[in-house]
């Protein structure tokens, strides 16, 4: 594991792209057995917790922009994680559901993520773990 430099500038913005890239490489790692990128899935978690989302409503969801999102979701669909149905409610829209493939890996890829998220709080008091998951959910809502 490469350790940084005592000298480091005081930057946060460099310090949390360095904890991401290192949060993403780790977990990367993790998902090559399944066949699945980071941000896929990112997107089946998503879809796990609120099945039949358009992808305006999961592009929104997860913080994604539609020309991101829509590559991914192809992908998706053709290695067969998920699949999209016409939208009971407004027939024009199309909802996004996990495929059983999915479904039946939704606890071991749930233990990965667990797994990930324990490797990156290992060291962590109680305390510091509760203070830096409020500390990034400030930065992400801005506040």
């Amino acid at each position: 594991m490469t350790k940084l430099p005592d000298d480091v500038p005081d930057c946060m913005v460099f310090l949390l792209a360095k904890a991401y890239q290192k949060a993403h490489a780790d977990f990367k790692k993790q998902l090559i057995p399944y066949g699945l990128t980071n941000l896929q899935h990112l997107v089946l978690e998503g879809l796990w917790y609120k099945q039949g989302m358009t992808a305006a409503q999961l592009g929104k969801f997860l913080i994604l922009d539609k020309a991101t999102l829509s590559g991914v979701l192809e992908r998706m669909v053709k290695g067969g994680w998920i699949k999209k149905q016409i939208n009971k409610k407004d027939k024009r829209l199309l909802s996004i559901y996990t495929s059983p493939k999915a479904d039946n890996l939704k606890n071991d890829l749930t233990k990965e993520r667990q797994k990930a998220n324990q490797e990156i709080l290992q060291g962590f008091s109680i305390e510091e773990k509760i203070l830096f998951k409020r500390f990034l959910t400030d930065v992400i809502n801005g506040g």
